[in-house]
């Protein structure tokens, strides 16, 4: 580690950079289908179009290796989160516009670019200045300060811009909201000048084009020589298909008015919703999730928790029959979704960091899985919109219910390359 240098105390800087990452991905797969719904757009469009703006995060392990090229890793976070920051007053910006819907996309697309390349140089930090038992140590902070940016955006600043619809409008509101957004990522950035470590980038191991296509190339060739690679690419996709389809439709299921089959919530309910009982169920949720885990082993446990991200989509389907009007009985439908989507994601998780990932190149591979693991959500997402709008609510949860057979038979029969941990204790008594 003679390379780095003025290294501060990682409880400075861990939280705020993956509070960092969490804020723009939520603000574009989930605040901005409230804001479009809300400016009239119809469902097909803001479901295909906010999808496909998420493609940067799946295909950003193609440019990860670029970037160590030109800059240290502690430039680009500072870099991306000051760009970011201006790409939010844009989106704000352009609200008030005639046509505003297709500035604000293609303006969320440099904005998908940015905070995918602020994930690699965040991982990038965090790899280089903590070790193996700091970074055990930090990883629940990791996913804490992701899980902070996700309630503050779907549930604070929801609601907030939910209480302003009613006073300064729609557009105001919203404009708002970005102009937030953009205050906390230039905030972060200029913390991040001050506190973040810095290395002198001199012992890179990719310096040319060149370097970094042949390096890329040995990855993508490594991961598809994996044993069972294809099995498990299936099981990756189809885990998450459910949640594909419904993802996108909820937010706007929720806020449809009951005339064409929703529930007819105000902005502000939505916000009060996931921000409480949404975002306390998802914790608990992984939390437990992870202790589900380590007493029984991944292996024995992956059925129940395949059945516990995907059964509780059923409460959807519940509230598109009966449609109750008490935001109390709405909000525990969201809780028991929140709460097995908590604890089922973990296993998915831990399956791809124990499968998949081992081996040369592991962070890179565990990169792959995930971006593999976004693109099975992109792709069903993008034509949700268009599917709800030709079956209606109902049979459209009918729909997603259906997508889970395929995700329970790929769980049943997914086979495992490395033992677990439980496997390990058995043998070793």
């Amino acid at each position: 580690m003679s390379s780095k240098q003025r290294i501060s105390n990682p409880a400075l800087w861990v939280p705020t950079v993956y509070f960092g990452m969490g804020l723009p991905f939520v603000a574009i797969s989930v605040a901005s289908v409230l804001m479009f719904t809300s400016m009239g757009i119809s469902d097909s469009k803001i479901a295909f179009w906010t999808s496909l703006v998420m493609l940067p995060w799946t295909l950003k392990p193609l440019w990860s290796g670029f970037l160590e090229m030109f800059k240290t890793k502690k430039f680009f976070v500072v870099f991306t989160e000051i760009l970011s920051a201006v790409l939010f007053g844009l989106i704000a910006l352009t609200l008030p516009l005639p046509e505003p819907f297709g500035y604000a996309i293609a303006l969320m697309g440099i904005l998908a670019f940015s905070g995918a390349s602020h994930d690699i140089a965040g991982d990038g930090v965090y790899l280089a200045f903590l070790d193996k038992k700091q970074q055990a140590q930090y990883i629940g902070w990791q996913g804490a300060s992701y899980n902070i940016a996700k309630i503050l955006t779907s549930g604070g600043l929801v609601y907030i811009a939910g209480s302003l619809e009613s006073t300064v409008g729609v557009v105001k509101a919203w404009m708002v909201i970005m102009f937030i957004c953009a205050l906390i990522m230039f905030t972060l950035g200029m913390y991040h000048i001050r506190i973040l470590p810095t290395e002198d980038n001199s012992d890179r191991k990719v310096s040319t084009a060149r370097d970094a296509m042949v390096a890329l190339w040995d990855v993508i060739r490594t991961f598809f020589q994996k044993k069972y690679i294809w099995f498990h690419i299936m099981f990756i996709i189809l885990y998450r298909s459910a949640e594909g389809v419904a993802v996108k439709i909820v937010p706007l299921f929720l806020k449809a008015s009951r005339d064409v089959g929703g529930l007819g919530l105000s902005t502000q309910d939505i916000g009060l919703v996931y921000g409480t009982a949404g975002s306390a169920a998802f914790v608990l949720g992984s939390i437990l999730g992870g202790y589900f885990i380590s007493s029984m082993g991944l292996k024995k446990s992956l059925i129940y928790l395949w059945g516990a991200f995907n059964i509780p989509f059923i409460a959807y389907f519940l509230l598109a029959v009966f449609r109750p009007e008490s935001l109390l009985v709405i909000g525990a439908g969201v809780a028991i979704e929140y709460f097995g989507y908590g604890f089922g994601f973990v296993g998915l998780m831990l399956f791809m960091m124990q499968q998949v990932a081992p081996g040369k190149h592991q962070m890179a591979h565990y990169a792959f899985a995930t971006a593999i693991m976004n693109l099975g959500v992109m792709l069903p997402s993008m034509f949700s919109g268009a599917l709800s709008d030709r079956v209606g609510y109902e049979t459209f949860f009918i729909i997603v219910l259906i997508a889970t057979i395929p995700a329970f038979l790929v769980t049943v029969f997914v086979p495992f390359v490395y033992h677990d941990h439980r496997d390990a204790k058995v043998k070793a008594k």
